[in-house]
């Protein structure tokens, strides 16, 4: 039986700290189960904040991930402030401290999307550059040990059952939602440089297209292509939202099971530190090769949406 309840235990830990802080609506008549065990029963449909996995999950789909949008605005400002104050103190010569790492970043960004992206437009590098700063930014909080701020939110809000996740990327509405607009980029370029047509013209032209004397034959593969052009177009964003979110759920998960091993005794305890430590060296290069790759795939997106294919079949 002891070791039944260390596995609730361990379970009921994991589960809290992979619990986002939900915001929503209950409906009237919803009963709510108290941390006490005694129940409350809403007498008008209420917003507020989900006490329970079950009353997260009830909330449905207009629920609000605050700890998600919370940590993303802020790390958005903290890197929109840095790199504005350089920009505003830059100064001709050699470059020093914080400016030389500025520039340093955004010449590597630049050079990037140089390499990939043969077009003209001035919204890019600058987009690229976004992106790359503040998913790395986002993943960087993963390397804060897993109990400290959702401790200290616990206590400054003297709620001890409080869900409070500050890895933005791993919750797949966040990584997903970039994707999205990833996407809406990559239809508005499409149409804007081809034109409607031609954007309904590679749809269902590609990748299958008949020589000009066997025309009729295009007919018939006009639904095959659209359908495979379709599938192919969808999957850019969903894989793109999907990677990201994959590989720091991965990671925040390694680092919630290594936190199990402190409470399990001294030696055990030790252990845990220095695997902790060791996985959070290796995971410096994850975060920053995952934000990188995000950048990446959104610069081949754009490059790809800027590009015409002339048949000459």
């Amino acid at each position: 039986m002891a070791s039944e309840g260390e596995a609730l235990t361990s379970t009921g830990y994991i589960q809290h700290h992979l619990q986002n802080m939900v915001y929503g609506k209950l409906p009237a008549g919803y009963v709510r189960h108290n941390a006490d065990g005694t129940h409350t029963t809403l007498e008008a449909d209420t917003w507020t904040l989900a006490h329970t996995y079950q009353e997260a999950k009830d909330m449905g789909f207009m629920a609000l991930h605050l700890d998600t949008l919370g940590w993303g605005l802020f790390l958005g400002l903290v890197f929109s402030f840095i790199f504005h104050r350089v920009a505003k103190r830059a100064k001709a010569g050699k470059p020093t401290g914080l400016q030389s790492f500025v520039e340093l970043v955004v010449e590597f960004i630049d050079n990037t999307v140089k390499d990939i992206f043969h077009h003209k437009n001035k919204l890019i590098a600058p987009m690229a550059l976004t992106i790359f700063c503040w998913v790395f930014l986002m993943n960087l909080m993963d390397l804060i040990p897993v109990d400290w701020l959702p401790w200290a939110a616990q206590k400054i809000s003297g709620d001890s059952h409080l869900f409070f996740k500050v890895v933005p990327t791993t919750d797949p509405n966040a990584t997903l939602g970039m994707a999205i607009t990833v996407f809406i980029l990559m239809i508005f370029f499409n149409i804007k440089e081809k034109g409607l047509w031609g954007f309904t013209k590679e749809l269902t032209c590609h990748p299958f297209f008949a020589p000009k004397k066997l025309w009729y034959l295009n007919i018939l593969l006009i639904p095959v292509n659209t359908v495979l052009e379709t599938v192919a177009l969808i999957a850019k964003p969903i894989s793109l939202g999907l990677r990201l979110f994959g590989n720091m759920y991965a990671g925040e998960m390694i680092f919630i099971l290594i936190a199990l091993l402190f409470s399990a005794g001294i030696v055990l305890g030790v252990v845990g530190g220095v695997l902790q430590w060791g996985w959070a060296v290796f995971h410096i290069l994850v975060i920053t090769l995952q934000a990188f790759i995000f950048m990446v795939l959104t610069t081949v997106y754009m490059a790809m949406a800027h590009d015409t294919h002339d048949d000459d079949h």
